[in-house]
């Protein structure tokens, strides 16, 4: 929502907008003229006289503001209708699909656009260590992602369409898999021109141009593939000939999927491999994907986004391979729907994890159920403990980490902060 409001500003438009919290991302508006409002005050005079109203599926649909625009009869679009508006004023859109991997593939193309000189725009869903979360620079290329969420990636049309993977999230919105399945598809249908991850068991065969590793009728694919401690090289094959060798700065073997597939919807776009390659490799992170914010006692402190359990699975691949000593893993389920959807999935990515602590659920916009709870979910596992608070969990710490060993927090939830508190607490 925070890109949309700059990217307004910019545009000449008057734009306010309120915020359960104050903090960086409100703070910062204000450089992009945006005022922010913290709380709920449906009778907020920024509300009565605004024109147009723009909401997030995150709030409930009892939200005092909301209702008070309602009943005002006032213009409401839904961020993804807004987006879908906003997409209509540039020459070019690439969207980033998928489970997995959007904000970081998004940001690689930012990356390599910027490394082009094109004038483009990039709304980035978390904050790459360049650009944050905006970038400006013109109306010839949008690059932004595509959330499956409500379906609301079926509310953007794309020039390419990029669909990284398709796995089981945000089921709460679908009738089954095959209706997820489904919204994917339609998603790639409507777009100019399709790339999807041939590697992935859901959406491999379908019939859209592909990129992908293992996979040897990939039209784009990653082969002679080197590691370099957790970061990797690799040749770029186009339609099985060799174009290119990229080396990426970013953490983690799922990077060769998103930078092959930001490489794949480039050259659609007519780029040369050499300007795509300065740009892939201009990229170094996103922050709270497998970032490090610090150290105790020589422990090296990591929080990554992962809150999904494939995602966790391959974030503690490479986490394992880059620690010492011992790894400690303290996970946050996000919502509970996720977590009771996907009980079983979490116990068997958890149940082998030594040093873990659960932490308590971050409920987003939802209520308590017992069934989803973080509680439940250590209670089954047995083989971890349980922290309710931030305290609980700096004195597990303090009492255990020594040097050479990692902190792995894991989460899309405010774990983040409480990483950062605890890590400030500690020193």
């Amino acid at each position: 929502m925070s890109a949309l409001a700059k990217y307004l500003s910019g545009c000449g438009y008057t734009v306010s907008g309120s915020d359960a919290t104050k903090s960086a991302t409100t703070e910062n508006l204000a450089f992009y003229g945006v005022k922010t409002f913290i709380g709920n005050d449906g009778n907020r005079a920024a509300l009565l006289e605004a024109d147009c109203v723009v909401y997030t599926d995150a709030i409930s649909l009892e939200d005092k503001e909301f209702l008070k625009a309602k009943e005002l009869n006032k213009i409401l679009y839904g961020r993804a209708e807004l987006l879908g508006i906003i997409c209509q004023n540039f020459q070019h859109v690439i969207t980033v699909a998928g489970s997995h991997g959007k904000t970081t593939c998004t940001s690689i193309c930012a990356h390599i656009l910027k490394s082009t000189s094109v004038p483009f725009m990039a709304h980035i869903g978390g904050e790459d260590c360049a650009f944050g979360n905006y970038y400006y620079s013109g109306e010839d290329y949008l690059v932004t992602e595509a959330c499956e969420y409500k379906k609301n990636l079926l509310k953007l049309k794309s020039d390419v369409a990029i669909l990284l993977n398709v796995d089981k999230d945000h089921m709460e919105c679908y009738e089954n898999e095959q209706d997820l399945l489904s919204c994917f598809h339609r998603y790639c249908q409507s777009a100019k021109t399709a790339f999807v991850c041939a590697d992935d068991a859901s959406c491999g065969k379908w019939e859209f141009a592909s990129f992908g590793i293992k996979n040897t009728l990939a039209d784009y694919r990653a082969t002679q593939i080197r590691a370099f401690g957790e970061r990797y090289s690799f040749t770029v094959e186009e339609y099985g000939k060799p174009v290119c060798r990229v080396r990426l700065r970013s953490i983690g073997y799922c990077n060769i999927y998103n930078a092959l597939a930001a490489f794949a919807a480039m050259r659609s776009l007519g780029f040369h491999e050499k300007e795509i390659v300065k740009g892939i490799e201009s990229f170094t992170a996103v922050k709270r994907r497998f970032e490090k914010i610090g150290e105790y006692r020589g422990a090296s402190f990591i929080c990554d986004y992962a809150h999904h359990p494939k995602e966790i699975l391959s974030t503690l691949h490479t986490a394992k391979n880059i620690s010492p000593k011992k790894l400690y893993v303290v996970f946050q389920p996000h919502t509970y729907s996720r977590t009771k959807l996907l009980m079983a999935d979490f116990i068997s990515v958890l149940r082998s994890v030594p040093n873990l602590m659960i932490y308590k659920t971050y409920p987003a916009r939802e209520v308590y159920d017992e069934l989803g709870s973080a509680e439940t979910l250590a209670r089954i596992l047995g083989n971890c403990l349980y922290a309710e608070n931030a305290h609980v969990l700096k004195t597990w710490l303090k009492q255990t980490v020594k040097d050479g060993d990692v902190v792995l927090f894991l989460g899309a939830g405010d774990i983040y902060y409480v990483a950062q508190y605890i890590l400030e607490e500690l020193l």
